[in-house]
């Protein structure tokens, strides 16, 4: 039987809804959109673009980890911005987390983010 498994991190914000922060099923782990939020805080990190974007792969990462995977194990993301004028900061805190080869990606900008965030990132990886 090919079960569901909830993949839940103390150091990543919890869900703000009735989600998980993560499931792994057959070998994947679809990684619930980061907000970036500092799970010590509550809050996010700075009211500009970098320090969001870093936080979101921070939580990311820490989801992961508790998977036993690391951002290497990372195969597609999904990148959701306030402003797609950020993208080119947002760019460069990326590639700060990966090496080649790079994930797929996609890049959208959206109306609104939960908490009025500037950036939410959400990742498939694979065991």
């Amino acid at each position: 039987m090919n079960s569901k498994k909830a993949i839940n991190s103390n150091k990543a914000p919890g869900a703000i809804g009735p989600y998980s922060q993560a499931i792994e099923k057959d070998g994947f782990i679809y990684v619930s959109g980061q907000l970036p939020i500092d799970q010590t805080t509550g809050e996010f990190p700075g009211s500009d673009i970098a320090s969001q974007a870093k936080q979101s792969l921070e939580n990311t990462k820490y989801v992961l980890e508790e998977a036993g995977l690391d951002m290497n194990d990372i195969i597609k993301t999904t990148i959701l911005l306030k402003d797609i004028e950020s993208f080119a900061v947002v760019n460069e805190i990326y590639g700060e987390y990966f090496q080649a080869p790079f994930p797929a990606r996609a890049t959208y900008e959206v109306a609104r983010l939960p908490k009025d965030a500037l950036i939410e990132i959400e990742s498939i990886a694979k065991k």
